[in-house]
């Protein structure tokens, strides 16, 4: 997730089934990694991006598959 976090390519933009502004966060396969919760707006939804953007590449690295 930290490596892929800075690409804005890896965002995936798109409403909740309420129609509700959110996001995913996918690797170079295409395969989702993360998702984000509902938003208010698509503008909270985009500060929401850039939040992950700048705070992701330096966040803890929790692995629990062991």
């Amino acid at each position: 997730m930290r490596k892929n976090a800075s690409d804005d390519g890896r965002y995936e933009r798109k409403d909740t089934s309420s129609g509700k502004p959110m996001f995913n966060l996918k690797a170079s396969n295409g395969q989702v990694i993360g998702t984000s919760e509902s938003y208010s707006s698509a503008s909270a939804r985009d500060n929401g991006i850039e939040s992950v953007k700048k705070n992701a590449p330096d966040a803890n690295l929790d692995d629990q598959t062991a």
